[in-house]
This record gives C-alpha cells, sequence and structure tokens, in this order.
C-alpha cells in the first residue's frame, strides 16, 4: 500500500487528496456546494449533497491518480466544526438541514442560558463560552422545532453528528451498518463534552434536553483500533481502513506537525483560527479564547489515551469576506484578483471593514455585531475596500494572538499559516507588517487534510512515529515584516475603532 488519503470537509466544499509517504500530494478533487441562506443569521447545508460531493471527489481523486483501494493505507477525516446534522439511521436521511457554524438562530437559546447563570459552569466543564457558535444549542432548536423529531430521538431513530460523524457514518455503510463515532477533537466542540471525564456530561445533556442515544460513540482522533472500513460498493471500490478523525483546525496543527507544548498555526480559510498546543495541560482562558482539545492519540486495545489540549483563536469570517465580495457585491471575479488588486493602492484611504455577519468570535464573543464598513469618502474605490478586506484577516489575528500571549505568557515570534488562502504574497506580507512578526509559510498549504491523513496513517502503520512526520515538513517561504512601529500601530488603533462601531449592533 502506497498512500494514504484524506476527506476535507470543509464550509464551501469538500476535497479528497492521496499523499504518499513523503506527504507530498499525488492528486486531489474539489467540489462546491450550495450555502444556503433561509433568511438573516440563518445558515444552512444540505448534508445529502455534501455526502454527494465527497463521493464525486473521492472518485476524481482516485481517477486522476490511478490510485484503487488496495493502494491506499488508511483515510482519514476532517471537517467543519460545529455545524450540526439529525439524521434517521434507518433511512439515512437528514430530518433537516444541516445548521452551519456560522448560524445565529439560536441566540435567544444563548441568552436565556446566560441570563439564568449558567455561563461559568458550561466553560468550567468545555472551555467554552456559551454563544451560536457550538453544536449544542443547536441541536436543541431542531429538537424543538422539528415536528417529530424529540420523539423519533426518544426512540432511538435520530443520530446527531458534526459533519465527520455524518461523512464516517456514510463511508462506512449508513443504513446498513455505518459506524456512528465523532473523535475528542469535533467532541469538544459541541458544548456537550465534559474536559475532565473527556466524557459526554450528563448536566448539560440535561439543561439542553438531549437524549444521549442521539451522541457519536467517543474514538481517538488517530485509533489504531479503527473505526470502520470503507463500503465495498462506495465510492472507493473496496475496503479502506478508516481510522483518523480531527475538526478541520486541530487537523491544520497536526498536519503543521504541531505536537508538541507550544506549538502555534494560524489556518487561513472560509473562517480563520490560531491554535497554540498547551500539551497536556488544561488551560482556562481569561481573555477570551477557548480552551479546547487539540488530538487524542489511542494505541492498541486498552492503552491510556494521549489527549493534547489547546487554546484557540476562533475568527468567524475571514475568506468568506472575500467569497462576498464576488457573491453578493460583484466587486472581483475570483478571489486570486484580490492580491493585484489589493497592491495597485499604496493603503485603504482610511477604511476598515469589519466582516461580523454572524456577530464576533474571539476574543470579542459578541453575537449582536454585525458587519461594519467605516472611514469612506467620495475618495473611496473598489481597490480600497478589497485591500480592506485582506487587512480585516491580518488586524482579526493579531486581536486573537494579543490574548493568546496574555493566557500563555509567551510572546510571539513567529507564525505558522496555512489554507487556500496563504498563497496570496500580499496578504501574507500584510500579516507579517500587522504582526511585526514572522510569517512562515509551508511547502504544503493543504495542511488541514495532510493532518488527518497524517492521523490515518499513524494509525495504520503508514508512518511510525510522529519524529517520522517531523521529517516530512519543510518552508516555502518566510514573510519578514516591513512596516514600522509607528504605522502598524496607528493602522491597529484605527481597527480598534472600527470594531467597537460594530459591537453590539442588533441590540
Amino acid at each position: 500500500m502506497e498512500y494514504v488519503a484524506a476527506v476535507d470537509q470543509g464550509t464551501t466544499g469538500t476535497r479528497f487528496m492521496i499523499f504518499d509517504h513523503a506527504g507530498a500530494v499525488v492528486a486531489s478533487h474539489y467540489e462546491e456546494h450550495h450555502q444556503i441562506y433561509p433568511q438573516p443569521g440563518w445558515v444552512e447545508h444540505d448534508a445529502g449533497e455534501i455526502w454527494d460531493r465527497t463521493r464525486t471527489t473521492i472518485g476524481g481523486a482516485m481517477a486522476k491518480g490511478s490510485v484503487r483501494a488496495q493502494d491506499l493505507a488508511a483515510i482519514g477525516v476532517t471537517n467543519q466544526r460545529e455545524t450540526t446534522v439529525v439524521w434517521n439511521p434507518k433511512t439515512g436521511e437528514p430530518y433537516y438541514h444541516a445548521i452551519v457554524w456560522q448560524d445565529t438562530r439560536t441566540q435567544a437559546i444563548c441568552q436565556k442560558l446566560i441570563d439564568d447563570g449558567k455561563a461559568e459552569m458550561i466553560r468550567a466543564k468545555t472551555g467554552l463560552p456559551i454563544a451560536t457558535y457550538f453544536s449544542g444549542p443547536k441541536i436543541q432548536w431542531l429538537l424543538d422545532n422539528v415536528a417529530g423529531l424529540r420523539a423519533a430521538a426518544e426512540r432511538g431513530d435520530a443520530l446527531f453528528g458534526n459533519i465527520d460523524s455524518w461523512v464516517i457514518w456514510n463511508l462506512t455503510g449508513g443504513a446498513r451498518g455505518g459506524v456512528h463515532i465523532t473523535d475528542y477533537t469535533n467532541a469538544s466542540r459541541t458544548m456537550l463534552l465534559n474536559l475532565k471525564t473527556l466524557d459526554w456530561d450528563d448536566e448539560l445533556l440535561d439543561l439542553f434536553g438531549i437524549p444521549r442515544a442521539m451522541l457519536p460513540k467517543l474514538r481517538p482522533s488517530s485509533d489504531r483500533d479503527l473505526y470502520g472500513f470503507t463500503d465495498p460498493t462506495g465510492p472507493c471500490g473496496g475496503r479502506v481502513p478508516i481510522c483518523g478523525d480531527l475538526g478541520d483546525q486541530q487537523a491544520a496543527l497536526f498536519g503543521q506537525v504541531g505536537f508538541d507544548a507550544g506549538e502555534a498555526n494560524n489556518t487561513y480559510g472560509t473562517c480563520c483560527f490560531l491554535l497554540l498546543n498547551t500539551g497536556k495541560e488544561i488551560v482556562p482562558s481569561k481573555s477570551g479564547l477557548l480552551t479546547t482539545v487539540a488530538a487524542g492519540l489511542g494505541d492498541h486495545k486498552g492503552s491510556p489515551l494521549q489527549i493534547q489540549f489547546a487554546l484557540e483563536g476562533s475568527i468567524a469570517i475571514a475568506g468568506a469576506a472575500v467569497q462576498w465580495l464576488r457573491d453578493n457585491l460583484k466587486l472581483i471575479g475570483n478571489a486570486a484578483e484580490t492580491e493585484a488588486i489589493a497592491q495597485s493602492v499604496e493603503d485603504t484611504g482610511g477604511v476598515y471593514f469589519v466582516p461580523a455577519f454572524n456577530g464576533l468570535f474571539a476574543p470579542h464573543w459578541d453575537m449582536y455585531a454585525r458587519g461594519t464598513l467605516v472611514g469612506m469618502t467620495r475618495y473611496t474605490r473598489r481597490e480600497h475596500i478589497v485591500r480592506a478586506t485582506l487587512e480585516a484577516e491580518c488586524y482579526q489575528t493579531r486581536e486573537v494572538i494579543e490574548a493568546m500571549e496574555k493566557d500563555s505568557g509567551v510572546k510571539l515570534k513567529s507564525l505558522k499559516v496555512d489554507g487556500g488562502a496563504v498563497k496570496n504574497n500580499f496578504l501574507m506580507q500584510l500579516q507579517a507588517d500587522i504582526l511585526g512578526a514572522q510569517v512562515v509559510r509551508p511547502i504544503v498549504n493543504e495542511t488541514t487534510a495532510l493532518g488527518a491523513a497524517y492521523a490515518a496513517g499513524l494509525a495504520s502503520g503508514f508512518w511510525k512515529s510522529l519524529d517520522e512526520l517531523r521529517q516530512n515538513w519543510g518552508i516555502d517561504r518566510v514573510f519578514e515584516p516591513q512596516w514600522d512601529a509607528a504605522r502598524r500601530e496607528e493602522g491597529y488603533a484605527g481597527w480598534k475603532r472600527a470594531v467597537e462601531r460594530a459591537k453590539g449592533w442588533l441590540k
């Protein structure tokens, strides 16, 4: 067996990537899926469409690489986290569209929890603030609003999963015996997992009114006991072990070989997420960050589970703002154009764009904030707005890094980056300038898929150790800061004023 592969199921599309032993890409295939906006603040996906796209990408990549099922040592899965699916295990049909992590319909549920004084208890158990972001309130909304669903859940006819559980269940046979599991990284994003016991928390299940029988079985992120095998009648065309599962941002940290405490990584995608590995220590945040599981490494038959934790800064809208420029405002034809357009002006002309379409995540956690474009004059042109959109990604990252430095006590010297947007050299230079620190881009940018492949490959024995994976990592380019301190601080001060104008808009 020559290769390991990964399903990378993201917010805007699905990719299947096949890697060789050196971690190089052998073949890849990508398909977008539709974004569904039923009303302001609501964001949905068709889970059936996501599974169809997954099948297509697997077949497409295997055909491009002339790869057969028997050539694959294992498959890993990584996914958009918090996006919530509930389906019928007998028919395989979802009861409702998947409610996406960006969705804000659970504001009333979250506000009631806050008003009832539950915030401190929930953060102490889960490491998470009360926010519309997470899966628990979404499950409650579905149980309360989809006709007949609560009764179905009570009698065992409804399964919940984040997208990883949905994909793995379908890959392993679906209604014909599919495996219903999730890993600890995804479970830590539900607001239902107790970080200390590493189990679903009964008090939280009662609080949200969620039957335990709905929930997937908890498994390590890299599991030598295997979750299961692909259905031979499915898109792989044979039985391939599935034994790796990580939420997308944790997978990116894993793909950047961030296995040790103190390692950090920032992923630029639809959203933007910065993770700092804190090792075996659960570090409560006092600066608006999340405490989450970084990875769970499992060994054979009852050996101790090795859990690593992380601090995370979650930015709700990053690349999605560029998509908004393309699809809603028609200011660009494609994302690649932004580099040249933004470079064509010296600065933003005083314009700031705070893309709080679904509220502000770390470090503010304001679910009532909304997108704000400020500082415009008759001088303002399309180019200034495009550049302000790129700068917004960088300023939001700086906010998160400053919060992380406060919590960890460690000053950032360089930042590892990955994701599709890091191909934009101008964006990466902006990031270095706004941070005043090195930005390090690896040779393989799609480290989310690579991380899932690494987890599966470790479990299957394709790679023998973490040290072997470290040898695969290589630098493509290092971006050094060029702005002086005065320009850096003046720009950041303007950003912070703009954020204050975005906060609490719905109130």
